[in-house]
């Protein structure tokens, strides 16, 4: 029996009426969709994630590797337990909630940020196992898990145009428009921006990471050749790059001693929120599109594929890299015809091949990756057409949950304003029947920690 006939059979390709042809272009389609957080992932969390005598660039490259060993791992699980054609990598923006927020606005170290991220993939690993997904989506407020997506694109999308100089901070308005007709790298992001939007309205395979490749060499070329100087920031400064991932490997160990009870509790809450809803969300989204829904628009055995996220959540944070979730972009392949865990199984196998590459990370300038961001919060947006605007027992907490994400950097305060609204609003509009307790003891949760943290009434300060 050859290889492909061994392959076939291990995956039910026949069964799934497909090919090893198919899935293997499949794979292939998918990889190139979602490659570029190699090099995006390294750029958010390097500026958060700093070991003690290790250069950014080091750091970058370190996590270039650990992003790589984590979409490998989880995505390999994907394949093999659960035989899906679904994709997995560290995700965008609990990312940026951990760069940004935990370890940035909260003042969290590092190491317990990552702690975080591995007592959240235990849990979610704990739940799956006994089968409470059910339980835990009762738990949280329909408006709200509709919410956060575009939320969440919102968010990344602000920080992206930071990033990029065509946002930046005002003494007056808080924010206006940078100086796009001047500054070489508004400029030069303007212009990488609406290529990739080009390129993904296309539907061109790898348009995201072309684009970001194709803006870097702009800003190589305009620097080398053009008029442009060197002191410009087109160009990433050369560094240092290492394969090593001690540093990072098992800190999480360290952060586990350095915990602040409700910080920590909040930060798990809101990592396994995300990351539970986001998987859950984009599997039956995929799987409608590949037809694996049963006639009652569930997703059959979802419990494997979520087993996968959470093994691949655990296995990221005690490497060192933040929450591991289920891509859309698995969508193009499952378009392309993916039907099993072949395809997962070609999508590990070129990160494990990507590992060559790793070097390109620290030589992509921050402007140029950020386009990822920009690019994916606006395809994000169209999540918002799921709730229903003209309930105002909807739209008043899905409204707060999207305002106050980007409006204060912080995913976890959306979630927290979404839900302290839901059951108060419901109670207002005569519909408090349709509150569970999960909902009050959810809101009551965040209020009391709002409180002890700011000090508030405590201290006479509200």
């Amino acid at each position: 029996m050859g290889l492909a006939e061994t392959l076939a059979d291990r995956f039910g390709v026949q069964e799934h009426g497909s090919s090893v042809r198919t899935e293997l272009l499949a794979g292939v389609t998918t990889f190139l969709t979602m490659s570029y957080i190699v090099v995006v992932n390294p750029a958010i969390l390097s500026g958060a994630i700093t070991p003690q005598g290790v250069s950014q660039g080091e750091v970058q490259s370190m996590l270039a590797v650990v992003t790589i060993i984590a979409a490998a791992t989880a995505t390999l699980v994907m394949a093999l337990y659960a035989n899906r054609p679904f994709a997995q990598a560290p995700g965008l923006g609990l990312n940026a909630f951990f760069a940004f927020t935990v370890v940035g606005a909260l003042g969290v170290p590092w190491q317990t940020a990552l702690a975080a991220v591995v007592v959240e993939g235990v849990l979610f690993i704990a739940l799956t196992a006994v089968g409470a997904r059910e339980y835990v989506i009762g738990l949280f407020p329909t408006p709200v898990k509709f919410a956060v997506g575009t939320g969440i694109g919102l968010f990344l999308a602000i920080i992206g145009l930071q990033a990029m100089g065509i946002v930046v901070d005002d003494s007056a308005t808080l924010i206006t428009l940078g100086s796009v007709a001047s500054d070489p790298v508004a400029i030069l992001s303007v212009i990488g921006l609406f290529l990739t939007f080009a390129l993904y309205a296309r539907d061109v395979p790898g348009s995201i990471i072309i684009g970001i490749v194709l803006t870097t060499v702009a800003g190589w070329a305009v620097t080398r050749f053009g008029p442009v100087s060197p002191e410009a920031g087109l160009v990433a400064g050369s560094a240092a790059v290492t394969y090593d991932i001690t540093p990072l490997a098992g800190a999480f160990v360290g952060g586990l001693a350095d915990i602040e009870a409700f910080t920590f509790a909040l930060v798990v809450f809101t990592f396994f929120f995300v990351d539970f809803f986001d998987t859950a969300g984009t599997l039956v989204g995929v799987g409608q599109a590949g037809g694996f829904l049963d006639d009652n628009g569930e997703f059959p055995d979802i419990d494997r594929p979520l087993m996968a996220d959470a093994i691949g959540t655990t296995v990221g944070g005690a490497l060192g890299t933040s929450t591991v979730t289920t891509y859309i972009e698995s969508a193009s392949g499952v378009e392309e015809g993916g039907r099993t865990g072949l395809t997962a199984l070609t999508v590990a196998a070129l990160f494990v091949g990507s590992l060559v590459l790793v070097p390109l990370a620290a030589a992509i300038p921050l402007y140029a990756s950020h386009i990822a961001l920009v690019v994916i919060g606006v395809v994000m947006l169209r999540n918002v057409i799921d709730i229903e605007w003209n309930d105002l027992t909807h739209s008043i907490p899905a409204g707060m949950t999207i305002l106050v994400m980007p409006f204060t950097y912080s995913i976890a305060y959306g979630i927290a304003a979404g839900i302290v609204s839901y059951p108060l609003v419901k109670l207002a509009a005569g519909e408090g029947r349709d509150v569970r307790a999960g909902h009050w003891a959810l809101a009551g949760a965040f209020v009391v920690y709002f409180v002890v943290r700011t000090g508030g009434v405590l201290t006479g300060q509200l």
